[in-house]
């Protein structure tokens, strides 16, 4: 049986533990990457981090707005594909212009870099997500019968 959680608190708990375990994969991932020294590196995951968790609370808005509007309910693995690349194709965005800046190089070194990092998290966020989905149950956006926290899951 699904936890259920007010529309707002999912969301929150859902983008603060979506965070958490990214900040503890990436930081030493990228301190190892870049041979660059801990500290550093889980500021910056830190930094890229906060981003993340400001676009998560405004991309999953939008896209629950979205979902909800929809004629067929549910999370199929299409919608799923969708949601993540929505998600990281907005991050890619935000985050490089980010990385150039503290690596201290271009744009285009810091895309190089961030495509690793961008696979990672397109997977990340999609298995999240489902994972999450079944701990916590579809938003109502996603239910066929809005109000059931224990709708079945797509």
């Amino acid at each position: 049986m699904p936890l259920a959680l007010t529309p707002a608190a999912r969301r929150i708990v859902q983008a603060v533990l979506y965070e958490a375990i990214a900040i503890t994969a990436v930081g030493p991932a990228m301190a190892w990457l870049f041979d660059a020294p801990m500290a550093s590196s889980l500021a910056l995951a830190l930094l890229l981090s906060s981003v993340a968790l400001a676009w998560n609370w405004v991309f999953n808005g939008w896209f629950e707005r979205w979902e909800a509007r929809q004629a067929v309910k549910g999370r199929s693995w299409r919608r799923r594909l969708a949601h993540g690349i929505g998600f990281e194709g907005g991050l890619v965005v935000m985050l490089v212009p980010l990385m150039a800046w503290w690596l201290n190089t271009t744009l285009w070194a810091a895309l190089l870099a961030d495509l690793g990092i961008v696979a990672f998290f397109f997977v990340y966020a999609v298995a999240f997500t489902w994972a999450f989905d079944r701990v916590f149950g579809l938003p109502e956006s996603a239910r066929a019968n809005p109000g059931n926290p224990h709708a079945e899951h797509a």
